[in-house]
Formats: C-alpha cells, sequence, structure tokens
C-alpha cells in the first residue's frame, strides 16, 4: 500500500455501532471485525475519495500526531483488512 492508494469498504461491507456492547464493528458477509477505538478512528476516515496520506494527515490534525507514525499504523491496519478482503484499493 503506497501513500497515493484510495481505501474503500467494497460493497457489502460497513461500520457499525453495536450499542448492546458498546463497540464499533466491522461488518462483511459472514464476518464481523471488533474495532478498538484506533480502528474504528481510522475506518471513520475511509470514504473511498480519501488517499492514504490524506487520511493520515486528517488523523494527524484531530488528534495532534506524528503524521508519519500515522501513516505507519493506519497503513498496516488497512492492509490487514486488504488481506482479509475487507477493505479495497483505488
Amino acid at each position: 500500500m503506497t501513500e497515493a492508494d484510495t481505501p474503500f469498504l467494497p460493497r457489502g461491507v460497513r461500520t457499525k455501532f453495536d450499542s448492546v456492547r458498546d463497540i464499533w464493528v466491522l461488518l462483511a458477509p459472514e464476518r464481523a471485525v471488533k474495532l478498538d477505538p484506533i480502528g474504528a478512528a481510522i475506518l471513520a476516515e475511509v470514504d473511498g475519495t480519501r488517499t492514504l496520506n490524506e487520511i493520515a494527515g486528517g488523523l494527524a490534525a484531530k488528534y495532534n500526531a506524528p503524521v508519519d507514525q500515522i501513516k505507519k499504523d493506519a497503513g498496516a491496519f488497512l492492509m490487514s483488512l486488504i488481506e482479509r478482503r475487507m477493505v479495497e484499493l483505488r
């Protein structure tokens, strides 16, 4: 995954807040992943139009954190979801 790649949630994949368990989950056909607050924050920025670089920049500004560290961590998180076919790239 490069800084110029644009991640998106493919058809049938979505995030949802589970109010009973008070957590965010990523739902896909016959699969579900519990999201920690960091994962939920990253996926909240994934809209299919912004690149990894833009997502990291937005998160860095929002959380007052180093953009390079966020880019590294967000990229690794998104790659793990790509491997599970829960995120795709444009």
